[in-house]
């Protein structure tokens, strides 16, 4: 059917049938080599800023989001400055209280019962602090019972830095255990193509995953991103409108353990139905693919995020094989990941190559008559002999009645 498709589409074809695959895919000249603004980096960042927030104090309702979020150059500033402020402020109240109570008047004076014993200074006192925070205990400096504020103080720096430490200790640790870093290890293919799968125009990609721990439950959903301009005239920026990958048939639940080739047939619920070879290389959009799952070591939820505008997408391309068969196990060559070859494929929409198709099957149905076209048609041949034989017999008696 391919090779029918060719007389009306214009496929190139090799000699022997055969594509060579060339060391790396084509750089795509003319227009479309022009700088885009992208909405989603290769990495997965998106690239998106956001201004005139005006109520910034809904960030501060979610503090603990807030500060995980931040970089991390911020987030240990603000873990540093957390207990330093509040060792500080512990510590001045502790100096501020020896000072009221004369105990640094009568440091000699063994007689005296102070708040706190050896406290002698505010750094004494900011150390008293540090160890009554972090239950260090030297065991130097001790508050004694006749210093009723001093206990009162005493128990409420243990409460507020117990919650100091698990605030800051929790933020830290989630922003460790962030699932987006296994993310990293989730590779999307450098460019997506355009061929030929079961006689249909498809657009591929190719994920894949590094690690030995899988992805359990893993999805994946395609986006094509373009601006649009409604019938009533209203232009749409960004317009999202969603590739399907197989969600109807299932087909978009990976079985991440070897890269995938992830299909999106060009149908005609497709944004690219209409699409040619020509067409895509003048075109201005760009995909984005995302793939999620739950990591298997931790159970949480982690993302992978990557793009393709109109020039990595290659046209009558396909991905070199990755998977080969050893001794007792399949081995993945990530070396040829994001390699692709050429291979014959038509240059029109997948409409007309449709229409193509049609007019083909019509064209073979109507010039190849069928069996029993040919029994009634002999048929109808014995009937009308039968009928003359009978006619010229049955005349020489008519005559002879006339």
């Amino acid at each position: 059917m391919a090779q029918d498709n060719a007389a009306f589409c214009g496929m190139p074809e090799t000699p022997g049938g055969e594509a060579k695959p060339p060391p790396a895919p084509p750089c795509r000249p003319g227009p479309a080599s022009r700088k885009r603004q992208r909405y989603v980096e290769k990495d997965g960042k998106c690239n998106v800023q956001h201004g005139n927030v005006r109520e910034t104090y809904r960030y501060l309702t979610d503090i603990f989001t807030t500060l995980v979020d931040l970089k991390w150059r911020f987030s240990l500033l603000v873990f540093i400055l957390a207990y330093a402020v509040t060792w500080l402020f512990f510590g001045l109240i502790w100096w501020f209280i020896a000072y009221c109570r004369g105990d640094l008047d009568h440091l000699e004076d063994h007689a005296w019962t102070p708040c706190v014993n050896n406290l002698n200074g505010f750094v004494s006192a900011f150390l008293f602090s540090i160890e009554t925070e972090t239950t260090i205990g030297y065991g130097h400096r001790v508050i004694t019972d006749k210093c009723p504020e001093g206990i009162v103080l005493l128990l409420l720096q243990a409460i507020l830095g117990s919650m100091v430490n698990a605030f800051m200790v929790g933020c830290m640790f989630v922003k460790i255990s962030q699932p987006n870093k296994r993310a990293e290890t989730l590779v999307f293919s450098s460019h997506a193509v355009v061929s030929l799968r079961d006689d249909r125009l498809c657009l591929m990609f190719r994920v894949g995953d590094l690690r030995d721990s899988h992805i359990v439950e893993a999805s994946i959903r395609a986006k094509l991103i373009k601006s649009k301009q409604t019938q009533e005239g209203e232009f749409i920026p960004l317009n999202q409108t969603d590739l399907s990958v197989g969600f109807e048939t299932g087909d978009d639940r990976l079985f991440l353990v070897s890269p995938l080739i992830i299909s999106h047939e060009i149908d005609e619920r497709s944004p690219f139905w209409d699409v040619s070879r020509q067409q895509l290389e003048k075109d201005d959009f760009e995909i984005v693919v995302i793939l999620e799952g739950m990591v298997e070591a931790t159970g949480m939820t982690c993302q992978a995020r990557s793009s393709y505008l109109v020039d990595e997408v290659l046209w009558g391309h396909r991905f070199t094989s990755v998977l080969s068969l050893e001794d007792g196990f399949y081995e993945v060559d990530y070396a040829s990941f994001h390699q692709t070859f050429e291979v014959p494929t038509p240059s029109c929409s997948a409409r007309e190559l449709a229409e193509a198709a049609a007019r083909m099957d019509a064209h073979l149905y109507w010039s190849i008559p069928s069996r029993l076209d040919e029994r009634v048609e002999d048929g109808t041949e014995k009937e009308a002999g039968e009928k003359e034989r009978n006619g010229s017999v049955a005349s020489p008696e008519s005559e002879s009645e006339v």
